[in-house]
């Protein structure tokens, strides 16, 4: 019998995996998918996520292949309105570290398979969970093709599925769900330079433009709109970007575009019997302000020792009712600062867009509040 298996190998699932197996715990990881999504949304690595895979190593090998943003500049117009220096917000990582999530994927897989070439399974579908209250069996089908055990037995099982988890609607634990009416459109295009390493952040009348630079020249535009939608094609998102910004990215450059809406999903509990719930399957996070994927891994980085406890004996039942209360708690934080970010991006007439950039700008230019809002934004 394992001692763990881990349900979905994306980037939370396999950042606990390289956890317990440098500790020495028997590790597997379910991933249904055969093949990475090359163009998942999430880039953005805050200082604690930092820190937090710096103990597996890998944050070294993602600061050199991402780029540190170090400064946030807020504009209107030509006008600009404010920035926001991350000099201060850490000692070792005083920076937001721009890197899309199938290389942040490829290196934690790396690290995974280092430890134990035999730990990540794909194309394995759950399709049922059995606690008999000494251990967690799976039961698993293989993709057409791919031969995978029928079932997997651990002592303990953690259910790192993303926001539609199916470990969580198995275990039967509800989530309350929260839709917003925000929705975005975005793409990467060749970086022009204009900018350099900052992040941009336009507030116009139309609705905020955001602009990212990402490793490999170049710059991910992510625009407000009003309606929900596909995609649009790459010229069109171009002249979005220009119609708000003045600046018109190269459609011939274009290599991702994507559409999204925002919404929050808190699951009621986190732990059930042998089971417990990180990552997106315990609390997704509206995408702007990049924090869901960096919640997820420091809910694991949290969960490790606890996990190593059980397994040693230990009586670890209010450890776990802690954990929940913490996780919860911080998504909670991270759930009320996406919602400030979405506030201050939605469309605005003149005089209310004058009166709100103005305060941007003054809260800007005192140093105090400057580095407070810098930290609250680095999910210090």
């Amino acid at each position: 019998m394992l001692d763990v298996v881990i349900v979905g190998g994306g980037p939370v699932g396999l950042y606990l995996a390289a956890l317990l197996l440098e500790q020495g715990v028997g590790v597997r990881v379910v991933e249904q998918r055969l093949h990475r999504d090359r163009h998942s949304r999430a880039i953005g690595i805050h200082p604690p996520a930092l820190t937090a895979l710096d103990r597996v190593g890998v944050a070294s090998a993602m600061v050199s292949g991402g780029v540190p943003i170090r400064r946030g500049i807020a504009m209107s117009g030509t006008e600009t309105l404010g920035s926001m220096s991350f000099a201060r917000v850490s000692d070792r990582f005083p920076f937001v570290l721009a890197l899309p999530q199938f290389r942040t994927e490829v290196l934690l897989e790396r690290r995974v398979r280092q430890l134990d070439p035999a730990a990540l399974v794909r194309g394995a579908h759950v399709t049922g969970i059995k606690d008999d209250g000494g251990r967690v069996t799976l039961a698993i089908d293989g993709a057409a093709g791919v031969a995978v055990p029928s079932q997997l037995s651990a002592a303990l099982a953690v259910g790192a599925d993303g926001s539609r988890s199916l470990m969580r609607n198995l275990l039967g634990i509800p989530v309350r769900t929260k839709s917003y009416p925000d929705h975005y459109v975005m793409g990467d295009f060749a970086d022009a330079g204009t900018h350099g390493q900052d992040a941009v952040l336009f507030l116009e009348t139309g609705g905020i433009v955001e602009s990212f630079p990402l490793p490999g020249g170049l710059r991910r535009w992510v625009v407000r709109v009003r309606q929900p939608g596909p995609a649009p094609s790459a010229a069109d998102l171009a002249g979005l970007v220009e119609q708000r910004t003045g600046i018109r990215p190269d459609a011939s450059t274009n290599s991702m575009l994507s559409s999204f809406s925002a919404r929050s999903t808190m699951a009621a509990r986190l732990v059930a019997g042998r089971t417990a719930l990180i990552g997106d399957a315990a609390h997704e996070i509206s995408p702007i302000g990049g924090q869901g994927m960096n919640l997820g891994w420091l809910d694991a980085e949290e969960l490790a020792p606890i996990i190593r406890g059980a397994l040693e004996g230990l009586r670890v039942g209010r450890r776990l009712r802690d954990f929940e209360l913490r996780r919860q708690r911080s998504a909670e934080v991270a759930r009320r600062q996406s919602e400030v970010n979405m506030m201050l991006g939605r469309p605005l007439d003149q005089p209310f867009l004058g009166l709100r950039n103005a305060a941007i700008s003054t809260a800007a230019s005192i140093p105090p509040v400057n580095r407070l809002v810098a930290r609250r934004f680095t999910m210090q």
